[in-house]
């Protein structure tokens, strides 16, 4: 997801100091779900790092904050809850002792302060780890790793493979509401006011290809995906975007309360563990993560730290 900007916010980067696109499916059942998540979990203690995980583990059950955006985290059209962040929830927290995950649907800009307010146990939306983001609420090490892509006219025909060449080539430019990749444009000599922001990935393809718009930006995962059965547009190869003048990747993680760091460390012994054994990949492979996607950065070293 090239998630928004700011406190609780997508931002970018992402998705992007970041934010990551709001989606398609699952927003519909948000109604539905959502009576079924708002009642709020007791105040966790302090105490040698929180006592959450016990008490998950007593319950039998996890609340999931998520964002109905696909592929990171929604509810599909049966109406269960699946993307790549909740079934790696699924794996974690079975190894953990905790059988059951139950899906907290909200707005993306909601999932800080509605984790922060005791509404649910853990944001699984794929949300990306940066500075502003980890002053608020701690972070797992990311499950995966993203790079940007543009969507363009089929062929290419300007010649766009990154932020410079938008600039350089004078592009009509989009991308998606609080994306990361507004600032990355920014940064890249476009002004913002010229930018087109269209809701998601799927409006941004339209635009490219009714030749409203030179260019969409998005994640590689997104653009990628959405181009698949276009006859118009197509995907450009993943690259870095740069921040403060060098390649920046984003990584994408699980968060937690601050309190709560007994269940963060305890969370990511098992992500490792899935991380060397190859099943987060093949994990994350139905939802359009491919081997690129797999990461070993830290949060510590998305957070600043």
């Amino acid at each position: 997801m090239a998630p928004p900007l700011g406190t609780g916010v997508h931002t970018t980067g992402h998705e992007h100091r970041h934010s990551r696109r709001a989606v398609l499916a699952g927003v519909a059942a948000l109604g539905v779900l959502g009576t079924a998540g708002c009642s709020r979990v007791a105040t966790a203690s302090t105490t040698n790092g929180g006592d959450l995980l016990d008490r998950l583990r007593a319950q039998g059950v996890v609340r999931l904050g998520i964002a109905g955006e696909i592929p990171f985290g929604y509810i599909d059209k049966d109406g269960k809850l699946t993307g790549e962040a909740p079934e790696l929830a699924k794996a974690v927290f079975k190894r953990l002792g905790v059988d059951t995950v139950q899906p907290v649907p909200t707005e993306f800009g909601s999932l800080i302060p509605g984790l922060n307010s005791q509404q649910f146990d853990v944001v699984a939306a794929g949300m990306y780890v940066n500075p502003e983001r980890c002053a608020q609420v701690i972070f797992a090490d990311p499950d995966y790793q993203m790079l940007d892509s543009f969507i363009v006219r089929k062929g290419n025909p300007k010649g766009l493979h990154d932020y410079k060449d938008v600039v350089a080539k004078k592009a009509t430019f989009a991308t998606g509401t609080g994306y990361a990749e507004i600032q990355y444009a920014v940064d890249a000599g476009y002004k913002e006011g010229d930018i087109l922001i269209v809701p998601d990935q799927v409006a941004g393809l339209n635009a490219v290809e009714a030749g409203r718009v030179d260019v969409f930006a998005g994640t590689a995962l997104t653009t990628r995906e959405v181009v698949k059965k276009s006859a118009k547009a197509e995907a450009t190869a993943a690259f870095a975007p740069l921040v403060d003048g060098k390649p920046h990747v984003d990584g994408g993680a699980f968060a937690f309360r601050p309190t709560e760091t007994r269940l963060r460390d305890a969370f990511n012994t098992e992500l490792h563990k899935l991380k060397q054994s190859g099943e987060l990949f093949r994990i994350l492979r139905p939802f359009g993560f491919t081997k690129d996607e797999m990461t070993d950065l830290t949060a510590k070293e998305l957070c600043g730290g």
